[in-house]
This record gives C-alpha cells, structure tokens and sequence, in this order.
C-alpha cells in the first residue's frame, strides 16, 4: 500500500500487545506515518501472514523481510519495512541478518522513530522433492539470526514466520493449538479482511517481483540475434559521430525526436490485456534499427537527461513503456547498455508514484553498471522516501530553459543593476549561458536542484562554466572510446525467417557482465557517468 493509503492494526496473539500497523510499499525503507484512512484489526499470526503482500505491495517470494513496529497508546504500528533475497549459502545468513536488521533500525532512528519491536518472515517455495514444512526447517537458523541480530541491537522480534507451498509457521509459538507442526494454510487470496479494506480503497497487489523483473529483462529468444546484430550496426554508424564534437549534437537531437515519434506510436497503440500482451504488443511496435539508435543515443549523458523530462502528465505512460522495451532489447553484449533505459524506466516509476518499479528497474540498472551514478542516486532517493518533486522542478526548468534561450543568454548578461554592456570585445564574456555544451545533468545536481558547484555569475565578468566533476570529465569520453571498439567487431548473421520480438521470451536471467571478444570487460572506464559504488539496498 502507498503512504497514503491507511493504517492497519493488529492484536497479537498469546497475551502480547496488540499492534497498530500502517503500510507502506518499500522493499527497505522507513517512512513517516501517514494519514489513517482506513484501518483494520490483526488478529493471530495467520493475518499477520495474509497481510505481508500489502504491506510490500506485491507477494514476495525467495525473501526475508523485516517490518519495523513502533509502539503507539499501547498499539503497535507498522513503520518500515526491508527485504532481501535469502542467499542461497547459509554461511552468509548470519551477515546478511544482520545488516538487514541494522538498515531497518538505523534507518528508523534517522527518522525519529526507531522500532520498539519487529516482525519477521522468510518466504521460500520447495525445491524438487521438498515439503513446505521441511522448507520451514531448513530456514530455521536463518529465522533464529534474525532473531539474535534484532535482539543485539535491542529491538526483539515479537512474531517469525515461514510462508511456504501456501502454508505458514510460525518460529515463535509452539502451542500445538493455534501453531501446529503442520503449519496452518493460508487464506484464499483476496478472501481477508485486510484485502476487502485494500480493494475498498482502490489498492491492488501485484503478483511477484519474477514477474516484475521479466518485463525489464532481456530478450531470450531467436528475435535477441536480430536484435543484436542491429545493435553491431547501429554501434559502427553512431559511435564515430557520438566522438566528433561536430555531429554529436546532431546524433543527440535525432535520437531525441525518434524517442518521441515512437511514444506517439505507442500512445495510439489499442490497448491490451495483461502485462505480458501489453509488453508483446509495444515490442512488435518497435523495430530492431529504431530500438538499437535510442539504445546507444541515451549512452550519451545529456541526451539521457533530455529524455529524463519525459516524466509526467501524458508524457509518462509511453515512455516508460519505450524504456521497458529498450531493456528488453540490450541483449547478447550490449547487457551494460541496459543501465540508461532502467535507470530511466525506474525514474518514470518514481515520478508517477510507483516506488515498486522504480526500485526493481534501478537494482537491475545497477546490476547491468554498478558505477551508474543517476541510478545510484535514485536508487537511494527511492529508498529513503525522498520527494521526486526536486529532480522534476530541475529537469522543468532545464526544459524551459531550452524553449527560450535568448532569455536564458539575456539573464546570464544581466547584472544586478541591468544589462551589462561593459565586457571586452577580445572573446571575455562569450559563452552567455554559462554552460558546458552538454548542458547541467539530473545527477550533477544537489538535492534542492542547484548546481553542483554552486557558483554564481559575477556581473562584468566572463561568465564561468558550470562546473563538472573530474570523473565525468573522464567518463564523457569512455563511452565513445569503448563504442568505437564495438564497432569495429564483424557484424554478426541474421537469423531466418518466422522470429519476432517477444515471442516466447520468459523471465530469463541477465546477461553476463562482460561483454563477448573482450570489448567492455569489468574494470574498464564506464560510460558518460560519475564512477559511484552500488547501493547495498534492495535486491542482491
């Protein structure tokens, strides 16, 4: 549920102090309380069960998640909420129970509420041969570490629960009565109290993150070699005129417009049904030598900003469908390109309220480029909660700027006292706007919108460019210098007849990171982006 949903209430089972829980979407996140529109009683630990997919918004699977109770007139309410995926080797269940539960404590306390209490599950369907209760079993330790690390840190964790084969357990209570060795099967879905509150208010919960993930994920099928070789022709035309300073803001200004003519292709595409349909349609919308010119045009920093504006209203829809099937489209070698489209596909998310996608894109981005600077920065924005507003007034206003740019040179003219006329004739004083020819960047900007360096024009002297960190200095280059390597690779051979986009394309896993015939290999320079480290939040 969104912050601005409701709050829930709970009664805990067996004596405990009942509980107040208000639900938010967020994979690890803590937020202030919203405003209680709707409320409703938890019970036993089979609604605390039912209740976790509305507490994240979708039903995890393959998951820990800690939820963070913060006590309130003698009700527990719900705070935040972090999640991870369990790792497959239980020697690092210890590690990770411990920094999930430090995040989610840490993270509280920063905001002036650190939880009192939490609830803990683990979510696990059997492997081939399994049984849900001996799923239960094997995730015990994982349970009793999560447990021990809440507990270090002063915060005991009132109720543990295994959801697995459409069962739960609870790691807590062993009165055989209300907890049998059995476990208790889950209620129907959408059968529950809280599921009747949920659809009263409008609120629905999404199926998995697996299914979230396969609309973002590339191409599996014959349709990814077509795909590719597109790409190798596409790279060996655009890379020499993204290197030359005299044709790179034409490459911009082309891929800006394709963009935009295939929104409206979208936008006046019939409607379809179910997300799978949706996703076929937009692909057989989108030919192999369009997809790979937007593919390597938004490796360019200021033309990925340009398409950033895209970012509400009418606007949002088609493009967040264009960036869904681009990254579906970096196939085979071109896996990295996929951390521009993500990146832009999780700020569409964010911007138009959908915290769920926003977070799952920019994880995927940081996968596919770790060092991705903007997908950093959202990436972490999403986390805490932040306010998008900020970064769409900076993006406006880059807009605005564009759409009136003797304005723009006449402000940057202007002194205090009026136009100031007084410069040189000798080259003081030109370059009016006071930028580099790559414009300002939505991640080279501080959190109010102003300039990363925050200089200010002095009147009767040449105005100073903006200034950009050395890094991006460097990296502004090693796009092209990497693409141009590319593009001397052979082309390779198309397919036969009778394959077509998203034909069979399952969820699939991401591509290798390092790229075929030793081009783009880990530990070379990234693309045009700030070199940063990957968040530790959100999936591993």
């Amino acid at each position: 549920m969104t912050a601005s949903d409701g709050s829930h209430r709970s009664n805990a089972h067996h004596g405990r102090a009942p509980h107040d829980a208000s639900a938010y979407n967020s994979d690890s996140t803590n937020r202030d309380e919203p405003a209680a529109t709707h409320r409703v009683t938890l019970r036993s630990p089979a609604e605390l069960a039912d209740a976790l997919p509305y507490l994240l918004g979708y039903r995890p699977e393959d998951s820990i998640v800690l939820v963070a109770l913060h006590d309130r007139g003698g009700r527990g309410r719900f705070g935040g909420r972090a999640r991870l995926g369990i790792p497959a080797s239980p020697d690092d269940w210890e590690s990770v129970a411990g920094q999930l539960a430090h995040g989610l404590v840490r993270g509280s306390e920063r905001r002036g509420a650190r939880p009192e209490q939490i609830v803990a599950y683990v979510c696990q369907e059997p492997g081939v041969g399994e049984t849900g209760r001996q799923v239960m079993e094997r995730l015990r330790p994982l349970a009793h570490n999560l447990r021990l690390q809440c507990g270090l840190l002063d915060v005991p964790v009132i109720e543990a629960l295994c959801i697995s084969d459409g069962r739960f357990w609870s790691y807590c209570c062993d009165n055989q009565e209300c907890c049998p060795a059995e476990g208790l099967p889950m209620g129907l879905p959408g059968t529950s109290v809280l599921a009747a509150a949920a659809t009263y208010a409008g609120i629905q919960v999404r199926g998995t993150l697996r299914e979230l993930r396969a609309r973002l994920q590339p191409w599996e099928t014959a349709a990814a070699l077509e795909q590719e070789a597109a790409l190798d022709a596409s790279s060996r035309a655009l890379v020499p005129r993204m290197l030359d300073d005299t044709t790179r803001a034409g490459v911009a200004e082309k891929t800006v417009e394709l963009a935009s003519q295939v929104m409206s292709r979208l936008a006046d595409a019939p409607p379809a049904s179910g997300a799978f349909m949706a996703d076929l349609r937009d692909d057989g919308l989108l030919r192999n030598d369009e997809a790979a010119t937007l593919i390597l045009g938004l490796q360019d920093r200021t033309t990925r900003d340009r398409a950033a504006e895209w970012m509400e209203g009418d606007e949002a829809a088609p493009a967040l469908r264009l960036w869904r099937a681009l990254a579906r489209r970096c196939v085979g070698s071109y896996g990295e390109h996929a951390a521009a489209p993500l990146t832009l596909a999780g700020w569409v998310a964010w911007s138009t309220g959908d915290d769920i996608e926003a977070r799952e894109a920019l994880a995927l981005a940081l996968g596919a480029d770790p060092d991705y600077l903007f997908a950093r920065l959202l990436h972490q924005a999403v986390n805490e909660g932040l306010d998008p507003e900020s970064i769409r007034r900076c993006l406006r206003a880059e807009r605005d700027g564009r759409a009136h740019p003797v304005a723009g040179q006449l402000d940057e003219a202007r002194g205090p006292e009026g136009l100031d006329t007084t410069q040189s004739t000798d080259g003081a004083g030109r370059d009016a706007d006071g930028t580099d020819a790559d414009g300002s960047d939505a991640d080279g900007s501080d959190a109010d919108g102003s300039d990363a360096d925050g200089s200010e024009s002095v009147p009767g002297s040449r105005p100073r460019r903006r200034g950009r960190p050395a890094a991006d200095t460097h990296n502004s280059r090693s796009l092209t210098s990497k693409e141009a390597r590319k593009s001397a690779r052979t082309s390779r051979g198309l397919p036969g007849a009778g394959t077509g986009p998203g034909i069979g394309r399952s969820g699939g896993t991401h591509p290798p990171a390092a790229a075929k015939g030793g081009v783009w290999r880990r530990g070379t320079s990234r693309r045009g982006i700030v070199p940063g480290g990957s968040d530790t939040k959100g999936d591993a």
